[in-house]
């Protein structure tokens, strides 16, 4: 009996031991981040478009101080806090206005890009405007993109940041699944609602593979929106707004804050 409470005692060291070194590690990589400065690129996802509250200096970009970059930094303090990520933004996009504040002492980067490239938008009208097989092959289209063109561009860009930023821990995180499936919805039709969601995960795939490859963190922000997506009920993504088209399929407020923001804390 004394044997048995002497191996639990001692089972309970190592686990608070293992605990605690798991929480430090995580305490240093924010703290590290901080020290060094964050640097938030992107596109729509990542800017905030949706959540609104936008920064007017940031213009057409709609930069959001809902987004989850800002309440990152606004909850870290890092030392510097460069917010560059834009509303439409494509690879070349980031490669050519969006880099200039990386450098050797940047700690952390967060970036979301390659749904524009892949032709987001395009997808996302013909969807609702057309019929099922108009959709689908819309679709079909952007996977043989992300298939053949996409990693190559991704590439580009993953390059350019570890060169301008070689001591930074940098976060690529991916896009939600739109729609709930298997229930009741007005809108687009289950089949179209099932592609959208598939190609969603097809590029997701593409991207992880890309930012495993450059030894970045792919944050996989699909757990997280699980239970709120389109026609869940308790959606944190807008549907088609036709008083704000630039808003649809964005995340809103709770999907930054309790979607996205969770994500780049565990991956930080």
């Amino acid at each position: 009996m004394r044997r048995s409470r002497l191996v639990v005692f001692v089972s309970s060291l190592l686990l608070a031991a293992g605990t605690a070194l798991t929480g430090a590690a995580t305490a240093q990589a924010s703290s590290l981040a901080a020290t060094g400065g964050y640097a938030a690129l992107g596109d729509s996802y990542s800017s905030g478009v949706g959540a609104g509250s936008y920064i007017s200096s940031s213009g057409d970009c709609k930069r959001s101080t809902k987004a989850y970059p800002y309440l990152w930094a606004a909850a870290h303090s890092p030392s510097t806090f460069d917010f560059t990520a834009c509303s439409g933004a494509r690879t070349g996009d980031v490669l050519s206005g969006q880099l200039g504040p990386l450098s050797s002492a940047t700690g952390l980067v967060s970036i979301t890009v390659g749904g524009n490239d892949a032709g987001f938008a395009d997808v996302m009208t013909t969807c609702v405007t057309q019929s099922d097989s108009a959709c689908i092959s819309r679709i079909d289209t952007a996977r043989a993109y992300v298939d053949s063109t996409l990693p190559g561009r991704l590439d580009s860009v993953y390059s350019a940041i570890r060169s301008k930023a070689p001591n930074a821990h940098v976060v690529v995180l991916g896009y939600p699944r739109f729609y709930k499936l298997g229930t009741t919805c007005l809108g687009l039709s289950e089949a179209k609602r099932k592609a959208i969601n598939d190609a969603s995960d097809h590029l997701n795939t593409a991207i992880a593979k890309r930012a495993a490859n450059h030894g970045f963190t792919f944050g996989d922000a699909r757990p997280a929106f699980t239970g709120h997506e389109i026609c869940s009920g308790d959606s944190w993504l807008h549907s088609v707004n036709w008083l704000n088209i630039g808003e649809s399929y964005h995340p809103k407020a709770p999907g930054q804050s309790g979607g996205y923001l969770p994500v780049l804390n565990a991956n930080d």
